[in-house]
């Protein structure tokens, strides 16, 4: 967990795709048109899960999953 490695090749790319992720899901409804979109509500969203992801992955640093 106190690598390099860890923090850029690990947590870093999934808190990433996990952002995407979220405000794909967001925007992705089909319900929302593009100029009617809250962004303030898609980052603090999107963003929260980012956190959240790079929790998830502190809490897991280490683990081996078999």
């Amino acid at each position: 967990m106190f690598t390099k490695e860890f923090w850029l090749n690990y947590a870093a790319e999934r808190a990433i795709k996990t952002v995407a992720q979220t405000a794909l899901a967001y925007i992705g409804t089909g319900s929302i048109g593009l100029f009617e979109i809250d962004w303030n509500s898609l980052l603090s969203l999107s963003l929260g899960a980012g956190l959240l992801s790079i929790l998830t992955s502190i809490v897991s640093a280490g683990r081996k999953v078999e």
